[in-house]
């Protein structure tokens, strides 16, 4: 199976239906009054958590999802349909990020994990919603607000306990295959990993995740090899397991390129906790390397293995095992960098915000006018009186004049605009 863990995709959710002007003309209902449905309202598209996915390859041809846009309201006091909502399942460890703002909208990182990624509109309401004692007969109605557009990057980045690291061929492939019931493809020639592998380790009593990433080669930070692609995996990992070939050439070159790799890259892999591992110590050179390395860095915990034939892993999976038990999820974006992120704190909205665009133009904006223009029909002269209450109300003539608007001055919301009338003047 092909491994995918990006796309791009343009998200449009349902816009909401519109409500209707209707009255009842029975014939033996003289009286029957208004009788306009609201309209339905539109289907959201919602991102969830599928546990038998593990890749975004589903997902590779899809250019654009669409929700269904609610049905109008309907005569007779009857309401449009809303309409269902699109479930967009990924793998665990999906993230979405918006590409125009640039701000991540949904990490999905527990098995329970969805997130509304583009709100279906509104319904409008029909002419039967306005009637009170003082309109019996109210002959308007608003329109359905349009639904949510995104253009979206959808990215996988694996969630795993323990990140394999190296260079290509020291044996990470092995490792994983001798703990785990993983079977990644092994051979002597570089690159046999070609995507990140995923195994359960079991240590005792407990167990964690343990990923195989392709090797990484000096450069990788910037684009060079496979492991650009794919040092992203990394980022959730809250323990590193370096593997070394002792039987090389310069293991300590080797040590020190990847961990500049780790450094270079974004999102701090380098400050990782480690564990080395010293492995193909069968081989004749790989005690006089191993001893070069302990003189070089005597303060590091080394362990001595010989993946190939299950001899001296135990203990690494026991250290790992314990280390786990104090290491706390890492985030993935460092909260004192400007990296942009969902931060799920409530403010309450301002209902408007004037701005001066000169040579006497002004611009309001603002959620609640903004709503307030999308469920306005303005081809219909009774919805633009309500439309004009609605902002005399929220003292928006007051506040224009504060802001320094004149008499005959242009007001824009949205692609409307109107003439300031300054009863003051």
């Amino acid at each position: 199976m092909q491994f995918i863990d990006k796309v791009k995709l343009k998200l449009k959710a349902g816009n909401g239906g519109n409500g209707i002007v209707a009255f009842k003309r029975e014939k033996y209902n003289p009286l029957g009054g208004p009788s306009g449905g609201d309209g339905g309202n539109g289907g959201s598209i919602i991102f969830k958590v599928d546990t038998n996915k593990s890749t975004l390859l589903d997902l590779r041809f899809s250019k654009m999802i669409r929700a269904e846009d609610g049905e109008n309201g309907k005569g007779n006091n009857m309401y449009g349909a809303s309409r269902d909502d699109v479930i967009v399942r990924v793998p665990l460890g999906t993230i979405v990020k918006d590409l125009d703002s640039d701000e991540i909208v949904a990490d999905l990182n527990t098995l329970d994990s969805s997130e509304v990624i583009c709100q279906g509109g509104k319904g409008g309401k029909g002419n039967f919603h306005f009637k009170s004692s003082r309109n019996n007969a109210p002959d308007y109605a608003t329109l359905g607000t349009p639904g949510q557009e995104r253009n979206v990057l959808v990215e996988l980045k694996l969630l795993a306990d323990v990140g394999l690291v190296g260079l290509p061929s020291v044996g990470k492939s092995t490792l994983l295959s001798v703990v785990s019931n993983a079977r990644p493809e092994i051979a002597d020639y570089p690159f046999t990993t070609l995507k990140p592998q995923l195994g359960m380790v079991k240590v005792g009593d407990s167990s964690f995740v343990m990923a195989d990433l392709p090797g990484l080669i000096e450069g990788a930070s910037e684009g060079k090899g496979l492991g650009h692609e794919f040092l992203k995996h990394i980022e959730r990992c809250r323990l590193i397991l370096h593997v070394l070939d002792m039987g090389r050439e310069d293991p300590i070159n080797d040590f020190e390129v990847i961990n500049e790799e780790l450094k270079k890259y974004p999102g701090n892999l380098a400050t990782r906790p480690q564990i080395v591992i010293a492995n193909k110590m069968d081989l004749d050179n790989a005690q006089e390397n191993l001893s070069k390395f302990k003189k070089k860095y005597p303060d590091l915990d080394i362990y001595e293995t010989t993946t190939i034939i299950n001899e001296g892993l135990m203990p690494v999976l026991y250290k790992a095992k314990d280390m786990l038990k104090d290491l706390p999820q890492f985030p993935l974006y460092d909260p004192n960098k400007t990296d942009k992120k969902v931060v799920y704190t409530y403010e309450e909205p301002k209902e408007f915000e004037i701005h001066n665009e000169g040579n006497g133009v002004w611009r309001v904006e603002g959620d609640k006018v903004r709503r307030l223009f999308l469920n306005t029909n303005f081809k219909d002269d009774d919805s633009i009186m309500r439309f004009s209450r609605a902002l005399s109300k929220m003292k928006l003539d007051d506040a224009l004049r504060e802001a320094g608007c004149h008499d005959g001055d242009q007001v824009f919301i949205e692609d409307y605009s109107f003439d300031f009338v300054d009863d003051e003047d």
